[in-house]
């Protein structure tokens, strides 16, 4: 079951066997698997939800044959289940150069005061990256393209877009973005807040685009997406549309994120 980043803690113990990350990440479960698995009569593996970051010395999965005795052939089927690849493995987050990009003709003439930079750059350092380099322009598809290749030359391996990104008819940023070369769009989530959110790359460098909504809703679509995009996770449509079951926040007045349903 141990994949790269995980291993087994110890000897059984009561018949149960603790699977430890050895690294901090980000937990990838093989679900459709781990389903097949638990379909074998007289074996259990239970988990924490894929895609959850985890520490170091805390318990992923744990695992055991239920009763006394097991059969031979459960014990041969479970293996086979098994034979192809690990069921578990961590995903470490790198360390990125985050360039942001804020867009708004308020905020670039400064009637408004940006709070999207505070927002963004808190996130990225709690895991672990920084900020580089902020520029804001104004709803303009030719200063965001200007801009998004500004952090480009400044070697960002990602970018974070900020607004622009509803049907208005200053809502810009999607045009000023291909118009830089942004490549492999994908625009829109079944996530609620953020549904509205962006993905794509510049050459190397990732591209997240986030909406609005990250200014009014403490926790969106990009606490989901952002460690994915830092464990170097492939985020297809496929993917995305797999976050519609739990994709919807139940904005409670006390958020405990990430111990919750949201995102899971």
């Amino acid at each position: 079951m141990s994949g790269p980043g995980i291993s087994v803690e110890g000897d059984p113990r009561e018949g149960k066997s603790k699977l430890m990350p050895d690294h901090d990440g980000l937990l990838v479960v093989d679900s459709t698997r781990l389903r097949q698995f638990n379909h074998v009569p007289n074996v259990m593996c239970a988990s924490r939800h894929s895609y959850s970051l985890v520490q170091k010395g805390t318990q992923v999965a744990g695992t055991r044959a239920i009763p006394l005795y097991l059969p031979i052939r459960d014990f041969e089927a479970a293996l086979q289940v098994l034979d192809e690849e690990p069921l578990f493995s961590i995903h470490p987050l790198r360390t990125a150069r985050v360039g942001v990009l804020v867009t708004g003709t308020e905020v670039f003439t400064e009637l408004v005061e940006d709070k999207f930079e505070p927002v963004v750059s808190a996130k990225v350092a709690g895991l672990g990256s920084r900020v580089v380099k902020t520029i804001k322009v104004p709803d303009n598809a030719n200063a965001i393209c200007l801009a998004m290749k500004d952090l480009v030359h400044e070697e960002c391996d990602l970018i974070i877009t900020t607004a622009g990104l509803s049907v208005d008819p200053d809502d810009v940023t999607r045009k000023g973005l291909q118009d830089a070369g942004v490549t492999d769009i994908r625009y829109g989530m079944p996530v609620l807040p953020g549904a509205m959110t962006l993905l794509g790359h510049l050459g190397t460098a990732q591209v997240l685009g986030v909406p609005a909504c990250a200014l009014f809703h403490k926790t969106t679509s990009f606490d989901l997406l952002l460690p994915r995009l830092l464990a170097n996770i492939e985020i297809t449509r496929s993917a995305l549309a797999d976050f519609g079951e739990g994709g919807l926040c139940r904005e409670c007045k006390t958020c405990t994120f990430p111990k919750c349903s949201f995102g899971k």
